[in-house]
């Protein structure tokens, strides 16, 4: 299992909160600032220091399941994700043996807010993102850190799109 982290502070609060989720779960904890991930360009071509392939091929290929980490931003995934999901979802027109590979595997979400409350509709592109790549998706969870700066995770229920 494999937790993806990605926020603007690689120490703030989604650090902890990822942390907190990652020792629960054995899972390997990773930051996305780590990384250097051009932004989607149309001709395919990125600089050699694009290190996009190689995490795809060394770290997210090797796991089973994909636990993607951000803060919530305006009702959305942090920037540095984005632009990891406009590159992930592309692999099945650029490499398409790569991103091939995603089909089956298993893709969930932490959300990290100032509390314990959540827009259910912050989880929507992960879920259709999922549907495109042909993964499974959840489960979600959302955390925060408490008055004390505790870290603390819920599982997060998501209402079906059709009641939203």
């Amino acid at each position: 299992m494999l937790l993806l982290q990605s926020s603007a502070r690689p120490q703030g609060d989604t650090f902890h909160v990822a942390q907190k989720l990652a020792a629960e779960l054995e899972a390997e904890h990773i930051d996305l600032l780590d990384y250097k991930i051009y932004p989607f360009r149309y001709e395919q071509e990125y600089p050699a220091d694009d290190d996009f392939l190689r995490l795809i091929e060394t770290k997210v290929l090797l796991h089973e399941q994909i636990i993607f980490a951000s803060p919530v931003y305006w009702y959305s995934m942090s920037g540095p994700l984005k632009i990891f999901f406009d590159r992930l979802s592309d692999l099945l027109k650029s490499r398409k043996e790569l991103g091939r590979q995603l089909r089956g595997k298993r893709m969930s979400v932490l959300s990290v807010g100032n509390d314990e409350e959540i827009n259910a509709s912050f989880y929507e592109a992960f879920r259709l993102s999922a549907d495109y790549l042909g993964m499974d998706y959840g489960p979600v969870w959302h955390g925060w850190l408490d008055t004390t700066g505790s870290a603390r995770v819920r599982t997060q229920q998501v209402p079906p799109a059709e009641e939203r």
